[in-house]
């Protein structure tokens, strides 16, 4: 082999010298002379390039997903906060002790569907934790409804204070400026589509992680579904709380300012 990494063969029938250059990528060889490149005793330099290369691929580690879960969750949160869901309360002359009734009813069947599906232990028990989060959920976007509606302010309910109420206990840090305070009152901002991506993305990894600290509890079977029905009571405690919290601060919403008048038909 000379300095050139080419590699000097036996002399050929012309009484010159066959050189062989090695692809070591694609394992091709060039002969200058035309000659024939395969030599007794060993493989081809092709064949012998492509299972070098064939093992080099076998040994390249896989990339793994390591957001997948994040987007998984994050795509239900979007999908719970998309529809704001009609409540089934009207307003109340007593708000305060009707939405305490309707709040330890929804943490009762938050804490009943929660339990019910971590009893399976083990891999099973895995299986039922997006199914879990999208019902409880979806019995806290309804509870939030419902406490709007017993304080007469549906109309003022937006993904926005959706999505502020039902995570604010669990993600403060990530939804710190969605509510803007001044003094003793606050507004809530909405959100632009592309900040709301974001919140979600950001959210997604958030509930991701308290859900990996949590999952051990369903491998273990009766105590673990204990351990995820109380904590599923008092998240949904939580979320009322937080929801009567941005009434009490926030000023009421005219009906004439939270639905503009769209001015008279065209053609009327």
């Amino acid at each position: 082999m000379d300095a050139d990494g080419h590699q000097w063969l036996e002399p050929d029938r012309g009484g010159g010298w066959k050189r062989e250059v090695t692809d070591t990528a694609a394992g091709d060889c060039i002969g200058d002379s035309g000659g024939d490149n395969r030599h007794s005793g060993r493989p081809p330099c092709r064949l012998a390039g492509l299972r070098t290369l064939t093992m080099a691929r076998m040994q390249l580690p896989v990339p793994a997903s390591a957001s997948a879960p994040e987007r998984e969750v994050s795509g239900l949160i979007e999908r719970v906060i998309a529809d704001v869901p009609m409540p089934r309360v009207e307003a109340a002359a007593d708000p305060a002790r009707m939405a305490d009734e309707i709040a330890r009813e929804a943490a009762r069947n938050a804490a009943l569907v929660s339990a019910s599906l971590a009893l399976p232990p083990g891999p099973m028990g895995m299986l039922t934790v997006l199914p879990d989060l999208f019902i409880i959920w979806k019995i806290q976007r309804q509870l939030v409804a419902d406490i709007f509606a017993l304080h007469g302010r549906t109309v003022e309910l937006t993904r926005t204070h959706m999505l502020y109420c039902l995570f604010r206990h669990m993600a403060s840090h990530v939804l710190r400026d969605v509510v803007v305070r001044a003094g003793q009152r606050a507004v809530v901002r909405q959100l632009s589509s592309q900040a709301l991506r974001s919140m979600l993305g950001s959210l997604g990894l958030t509930v991701t992680r308290r859900l990996a600290g949590t999952s051990a509890s369903r491998w273990v079977p009766l105590a673990g579904a204990a351990a995820v029905g109380a904590y599923a009571y008092w998240d949904t405690l939580q979320v009322a709380r937080t929801a009567r919290g941005v009434l009490a601060t926030t000023p009421r919403t005219p009906a004439d300012e939270a639905w503009p008048d769209p001015g008279p038909t065209p053609g009327a």
